[in-house]
């Protein structure tokens, strides 16, 4: 494949040369278009004055506000103690085919153990904060092979004896370095690591790292000589430049012709005393009928001398560099900051302070006007304590003290209200609160609703952070073990994923919210102990673990066994036989009582009959054929219907109670009085 000659940075056939070309042309897009304002960024957080960051002509005041420091530092801790607060801010996920689980554990703790040994947490916060700062967060993941050391005991002389001495074994382990922005490269024209030409960073290291990694081989042994001075290289580029001993290493990532590959990595193999020109290239029609780029890493040493050129070593062809931006700026690969977010807040409340402050130098400080005519020649006319200013003539007259006044309230006012807007414009919280800025008063729900938005636009950024840098990083860490340190590290296809969800602001709120829930519920609640265990989760305590723990013991020990289980059936099963028999036995009674009524309704029915059947008896005892039986008969009836009656109004009125001049009502005889018995006349 040809893309023709008119590529001058093909025209020399030297793969540094090409691969120096991209570099400086990428860092002048950068002088001219990011350079100026990260350099002002870096001052604001820094706290450091120039010259060329004051707003007036007159201003002589050169303080700086610490609101964009107090800013960066509280984002960068709310997503760093969301990351790391809970120690585990990793997982790994198997294939729904692989049952077994024990070798995903086993990675994870690993992984852990040696991300712990290379002090990963320091370098991912040193990136946190350039991406806060600059707006972009850039770490470069390097291998290095170490000696871990060990103390150990070994049996001598038939194990009569124990040596004591260390054990040591070679590893290769996997670092993070961040990276500054001025010391990165990218095509101008893409928006990530992986869409680029390429990546390369140009920074200055010590000579002897260079010269070791020549001892090992690493790189090409040739001498190198002194890297030239340049202050845009410069982490602090305020400070005076040390020049000696270090060497400019520019370590290019990317896409390179093939054929220039090919020429690199014979040229890398010469010694200092052979020549270029003594290469044989071989298989060139082949390599015309390959692709034209090929991924490769070339370093070079002050911007002309080849060190190292081969393909990309690593199996899965990755890039070492991870980056991601704080705020996204579209179509763009740097991102925007805290410092840009706050930046025109911040330098009005510097010009603000800087005004009051020379103000105030104007109206504390003692001045006065003096008629120069009647001083003495050669005096010095300066006011200080114990001074003596001589006049010609009454000093009343030639000497008048005076001042510009008093310096206006209204600027603490104004500087309240423009630290307010940094927070506004960067979402950061300062030392004294947020006393309801969404409601203007301090109430509870004007701070949640406060939190509410604060947390969400952490939130934001700390899924930024874990889809494009940590996430990332942890991938190409893991591949890169797998691959130099198999022993350890079994390779397999696993996929990551965070387990960091919550900054300490969010966490507060949500214990909060856990509380106040809490509150409501009594503890025999089965979602008692559920919240509980929640707020102890969330809550940054050394025992955590163990306190959580225990809780689950405790629950888990006032379960019954089944045997418990068992017993606790047998009683509720006697109970309930208990609580039947209670229930049949009154509902016989209820029965009986209720057969009882009925019977007792049957007999009030009943006596009538019996009453008017014995009124029969009576009448029509001891009596004989004839007319005068008849008559008799007919006179019985009426008397004994009059009886009847009678009874009757005294059954109806059972009230009335007897008197003691009242007797109770005798009962009707069977036998009539004046009726004889015995049947005569």
């Amino acid at each position: 494949m040809d893309y023709g000659d008119n590529d001058v940075l093909s025209t020399d056939e030297h793969l540094e040369n090409w691969v120096m070309a991209k570099c400086d042309s990428w860092r002048d897009h950068y002088e001219s278009n990011y350079s100026e304002k990260f350099e002002e960024f870096y001052r604001l957080w820094r706290g450091i004055w120039a010259s060329e960051d004051s707003m007036r002509k007159s201003e002589r005041s050169r303080i700086i506000s610490p609101a964009t420091q107090q800013a960066v530092e509280s984002s960068v801790a709310e997503i760093e103690e969301a990351t790391f607060g809970r120690g585990k801010y990793f997982d790994i996920t198997d294939d729904m085919a692989d049952p077994e689980n024990q070798d995903i554990v086993y990675l994870r703790q690993k992984l852990h153990e040696d991300f712990e040994k290379v002090g990963l947490r320091k370098s991912v916060g040193e990136c946190l904060i350039n991406s806060a700062v600059f707006g972009t967060g850039i770490g470069e993941i390097i291998l290095e092979d170490v000696k871990e050391m060990a103390p150990a005991t070994q049996p001598v002389m038939g194990g009569e004896l124990q040596a004591v001495g260390v054990n040591i074994t070679d590893r290769t382990v996997t670092k993070l370095r961040p990276v500054m922005p001025q010391n990165f490269l990218i095509d101008p024209v893409a928006t990530s690591i992986e869409d680029a030409l390429g990546v390369a960073v140009d920074e200055f290291v010590p000579r002897h790292q260079v010269q070791q990694l020549q001892e090992q081989g690493v790189y090409r042994d040739i001498y190198v000589g002194q890297a030239a001075s340049d202050y845009d290289l410069e982490p602090d580029q305020d400070l005076t430049s040390f020049d000696e001993d270090k060497v400019r290493l520019t370590k290019y990532y990317g896409l390179v012709p093939r054929y220039l590959l090919k020429i690199g990595e014979q040229e890398a193999m010469l010694g200092e005393d052979e020549d270029i020109a003594d290469i044989e290239l071989e298989g060139d029609e082949e390599d015309n009928e390959d692709e034209y780029f090929v991924e490769a890493i070339v370093v070079v040493a002050n911007g002309s001398i080849l060190l190292k050129a081969e393909e990309n070593p690593y199996m899965m062809q990755d890039r070492p560099i991870v980056a991601f931006p704080w705020d996204v700026v579209p179509s763009k690969f740097w991102g925007r900051g805290v410092c840009e977010k706050g930046y025109n807040s911040q330098k009005a409340l510097d010009t603000e302070l800087r005004a009051r402050i020379d103000a105030l130098a104007l109206t504390v400080h003692p001045m006065m006007g003096m008629d120069a005519t009647r001083l003495p020649r050669g005096s010095r006319p300066e006011v200080r304590p114990g001074k003596i200013l001589l006049t010609n003539g009454d000093p009343r007259t030639a000497l008048f003290p005076f001042n510009f006044g008093q310096v206006n309230q209204i600027t603490f006012a104004q500087a309240a209200e423009l630290q307010k807007m940094v927070q506004t414009a960067t979402g950061a919280i300062d030392s004294a609160g947020i006393a309801g800025s969404i409601n203007g008063d301090s109430t509870a729900a004007g701070i949640s609703m406060s939190l509410g938005a604060i947390i969400k636009r952490h939130k934001r950024t700390l899924i930024n952070f874990q889809q494009s840098f940590l996430i990332p990083f942890v991938q190409k860490a893991a591949y890169r073990y797998m691959q130099f340190d198999p022993e350890n590290y079994p390779v397999k296809d696993y996929k990551f994923n965070t387990t960091s969800t919550l900054g300490i602001i969010a966490r507060e709120y949500e214990v909060t919210q856990l509380v106040q829930l809490l509150q409501t519920m009594p503890q025999e609640s089965p979602v008692y102990n559920t919240l509980l265990q929640s707020i102890i989760d969330n809550m940054n305590l050394s025992n955590r673990e163990e306190l959580i723990a225990k809780m689950q013991q405790a629950e888990q020990a006032s379960q019954p066994t089944p045997e418990q289980q068992q017993a606790q059936q047998a009683v509720q099963q006697a109970q309930m036989a208990f609580q039947q028999s209670q229930t049949d036995a009154l509902s016989g009674q209820a029965q009986e009582s209720q057969s009882r009524a009925q019977k007792i309704a049957i007999e009030a029915q009943l006596l009538p009959q019996e009453l008017e059947i014995d009124k029969i008896k009576a009448i029509t005892a001891n009596l004989k054929a004839g007319d005068q039986d008849d008559k008799e008969f007919e006179r019985r009836m009426k008397i004994a219907q009059t009886m009847l009656k009678e009874k009757e109004i005294d059954l109806k009125t059972p009230t009335q109670q007897p008197t003691q001049q009242q007797q109770p009502p005798q009962q009707v005889p069977l036998q009539l009085q004046g009726v004889p018995t015995n049947g005569s006349n």
